[in-house]
């Protein structure tokens, strides 16, 4: 696991069509949870607000993304589509990104967050 010093140069190791996509899920996050502060944990960008709010990463055929287990199943109908975790879920580098839920789930655990 290589640690980069911030999201910037973790996102900037990518292609450009998935420097985009991650770059999107950051601008995402960040509108949902303006007050998060970013860095990068277990060689991710993550957000961590009142504790930990998500993480977010590239891999080789997906882009994983996750926010805690309480993220999952609060919405685990939406997420059905994609492979699933406890903890993660995973959406195929070649599908379009689905923005909305992931800003809708970040605001889930932004709100859990704020009751810490």
């Amino acid at each position: 696991m290589t640690n980069y010093p911030d999201i910037d140069q973790y996102i900037a190791t990518f292609p450009v069509y998935i420097a985009t996509k991650l770059n999107k899920i950051r601008a995402t996050i960040r509108n949902v949870a303006p007050l998060a502060t970013e860095k990068i944990s277990y060689g991710m960008p993550t957000f961590v607000f009142n504790g930990l709010l998500v993480h977010f990463e590239a891999q080789k055929n997906h882009i994983g993304f996750y926010p805690a287990p309480s993220g999952i199943e609060a919405f685990s109908e939406k997420l059905s589509e994609w492979k699933h975790s406890k903890g993660a879920v995973q959406f195929p580098n070649d599908e379009e990104i689905p923005y909305a839920l992931i800003e809708e789930i970040t605001k889930y655990r932004y709100h859990e967050n704020l009751k810490k």
